[in-house]
């Protein structure tokens, strides 16, 4: 009964539905098929009229985050794989277009030209040449035997198709991008002429704002007068206010006080005792237990790695004295010193390196196993422990690292380097727990060293520190109490009254967010957030609808202030770029209108001004006396009849009026050979824009929202 029920409360909108179906069918009977055909959701966008699947789109996604490890946001992948969906695809019609096609003799030639492949040992015949026969061997066993590996290699024999029909695309535009000598002569001439001129200059800021009046449908007009300057895409604004769960002064007191108890042993509620970090000798076992938010750290610290609340207080002290509790970088911590030595901070060692099958630095070229590999380091060692000369000579010419050729040489490594993940912890622990000239046959993961101390510097007290910590952050009833202010103002808004006025009421910073982009994912002062995004741009989200978000660390409420569709910027938004603009043509007018009379004295008299002189002017370096850069009048100046009175010529910062007195030509060269170079040079780097240009040319549709959007 209750499906029933359901189906009668909604066959008036199934009616409606079915009804504006068919209403749109009567209008274009090819509008039915689209009404109910589900092709569009299964798609991802078009170029030119050819579809992007989802499916294509998904696997190209998952491909490239497979490739990035995981370094890049959901976002950040879905557009760059989106780019390079659109790329093939305008690159496949140009090409189309031009009559090139490139095909598998084409791929297999880059294929085995690429020296990973070419150099192979696995591909080398017995002269140590590369063999195709081996390399095709090789491929068709991988397609029978191993479909894992051959996906990776058909993959990236597509990449190498891709690559190629983009290089000749790009080599086709490239040699149409030269530069003749005649360009190369007429550019020497245009940017070595010198100009001497007279002008006069009216600046716009010698009219008042308030004489010109710039009305919402002038910037209307200049928009649809410049409709390529400002075609906008779909974005949505939204301010909102932050509730912070911070820890009160009465959380941080209770923490500190359970930090504290921690300190000396104590009876439990079994009437067992509990070890205190003063009594405790496994460390490990005690931050365990106790549910520290700082792990064990068991390498020596100098007092600058030390917090400079204890640190004059720590190496001050003894064996198995206790600090705290103290404040440090957002916890409550108390410390204990287990050890106290003296080591350098710095040292400068040398190696030589035998690699073993399945060790880290082993390559295509190891064959020795573990135990051959240490007979060979053994048997090494006693040939160069005492002997320097004989080490440098075997280190250049056994080791497979940056340190062959270099006698082995590693440099100095500080201590913080040695014991960081990057480096071999066995390594750093030879290195800074002997001395000077010490030399040792040591196992890492890389394989078997033969490690020789070189130098020390800067030894000093240093000790070992164990640290429990515990995190400042709000109490449960701090995090109920804050979400409670947040659930209120939402409630406030739910009343119909408005954002701003509740906000100011309640003393809240309103912070906004501009220009949000559908498949944008930072929102400014949040970082990401990509669910309010998808939020803002919903099907059911309009100007005005408000939401409270839960974030770690903190409540949001959240509401669209301004929506923007796909198009024309609106007069709101282009206002701040447009109206100075205008402004400075209304005021040019005004000026046009005082510069009276035939000569540049008269008009300079009648605006109660002075004439300026430019002396040695080009187009180079358009720069103006006392009137700054101004391209646009030197490109008038450069075109004028010589002694001629030209007025009225707007500029960047002014109007002008001015005379030409002498236009100086540069020495004719022999040949133009070095001007035609460099332009041609500077067009080389024109690739990118060309492909934007067809870009633009393209008939492209993203469907992408309709993906990642909530509706």
């Amino acid at each position: 009964m209750a499906v029933l029920s359901k189906i009668r409360e909604r066959s008036m909108f199934l009616i409606i539905i079915i009804g504006l179906a068919l209403f749109a069918f009567v209008l274009d009977p090819s509008t039915l098929g689209d009404f109910f055909n589900s092709n569009k959701v299964n798609e991802i966008g078009e170029v030119n009229g050819e579809s992007i699947s989802r499916q294509e789109f998904a696997d190209e996604l998952e491909s490239y985050k497979q490739q990035r490890g995981g370094r890049v946001s959901e976002m950040q992948a879905v557009k760059a794989v989106w780019n390079n969906i659109l790329r093939q695809k305008i690159y496949k019609n140009q090409l189309e277009e031009a009559g090139i096609s490139v095909g598998e003799a084409d791929v297999w030639k880059e294929l085995i030209n690429v020296p990973s492949v070419k150099n192979n040992p696995q591909y080398l015949n017995e002269a140590g040449l590369f063999d195709e026969s081996k390399f095709k061997q090789f491929l068709a066993d991988t397609k029978e035997n191993n479909p894992q590996l051959w996906s990776a290699w058909s993959n990236y024999m597509n990449q190498i198709k891709t690559n190629t029909e983009r290089n000749a695309y790009d080599n086709l535009i490239n040699a149409g991008l030269g530069a003749s000598l005649k360009e190369g002569e007429a550019d020497y001439f245009i940017n070595n002429t010198k100009l001497n001129t007279q002008f006069i200059f009216i600046p716009y800021s010698s009219i008042v704002d308030s004489l010109v009046n710039v009305t919402k449908s002038d910037i209307a007009n200049y928009i649809k007068e410049n409709e390529a300057d400002f075609k906008v895409d779909e974005s949505r604004d939204i301010s909102y206010v932050k509730f912070d769960i911070t820890a009160t002064p009465e959380d941080e007191a209770a923490i500190k006080d359970e930090v504290s108890k921690l300190l000396e042993d104590s009876i439990d509620r079994n009437k067992q005792t509990v070890v205190g970090l003063k009594n405790a000798t496994n460390y490990k076992e005690f931050l365990n237990e106790n549910d520290s938010d700082i792990n064990l750290d068991e390498n020596f610290k100098f007092k600058k790695d030390i917090s400079n609340v204890i640190s004059e207080k720590v190496f001050a002290g003894s064996k198995g004295d206790v600090f705290g509790p103290y404040k440090d970088k957002g916890f409550f911590k108390i410390s204990k010193i287990t050890e106290i030595s003296k080591m350098p901070d710095s040292v400068k060692a040398s190696h030589i390196l035998i690699p073993f099958v399945g060790s880290q630095a082993a390559n295509n070229e190891t064959t020795k196993t573990e135990a051959q590999a240490k007979k060979t380091v053994d048997s090494i060692f006693n040939l160069v422990k005492r002997n320097k000369a004989k080490y440098t000579e075997i280190a250049n010419e056994v080791n497979p690292d940056g340190t062959k050729g270099k006698g082995g040489d590693i440099g100095w490594v500080n201590y913080t380097a040695a014991f960081s993940p990057n480096f071999d912890a066995d390594f750093a622990n030879y290195m800074f727990n002997n001395k000077k000239g010490d030399i040792n046959v040591v196992k890492t993961k890389f394989g078997f060293h033969i490690i020789r101390i070189d130098d020390q510097k800067n030894a000093q007290k240093v000790v070992k520190l164990v640290t429990f910590g515990r995190k400042i952050v709000a109490s449960e009833a701090t995090e109920n109490a804050v979400f409670q202010k947040a659930e209120q103002f939402a409630l406030e808004l739910s009343k119909e009254r408005r954002f701003t006025e509740v906000s100011k009421e309640n003393k809240y910073l309103i912070r906004p967010a501009v220009g949000l982009k559908v498949l944008d994912e930072n929102v400014p002062g949040l970082g990401n957030q990509r669910q309010i995004v998808s939020w803002a741009f919903g099907a059911n989200t309009k100007v005005g609808t408000f939401k409270r978000f839960d974030l770690e660390g903190s409540h949001i409420v959240a509401i669209v202030s301004s929506k923007v569709d796909k198009g024309l910027s609106p007069v709101n938004k282009a206002s701040a770029r447009v109206k100075p603009i205008l402004k400075n043509r209304k005021k040019a007018e005004i000026i046009r209108a005082k510069l009276n009379g035939n000569t540049l004295q008269e008009i300079a008299n009648s605006n109660n001004t002075a004439i300026k002189t430019g002396t040695n002017v080009t187009l180079k370096s358009p720069t103006l006396s006392g009137a700054g850069s101004e391209p646009k009048i030197v490109g008038a100046m450069y075109n004028a009849e010589l002694n001629k009175v030209y007025k009225g010529i707007e500029g960047n910062r002014g109007v002008y009026a001015f005379v030409v007195t002498k236009k100086e030509l540069p020495t004719a060269l022999p040949n133009y050979e070095a001007s035609r170079k460099r332009i041609a040079q500077s067009r080389k780097g024109l690739n990118y824009r060309i492909f934007e240009s067809i870009k633009k040319a393209t008939e492209v549709k993203d469907y992408r929202a309709n993906m990642y959007v909530s509706n």
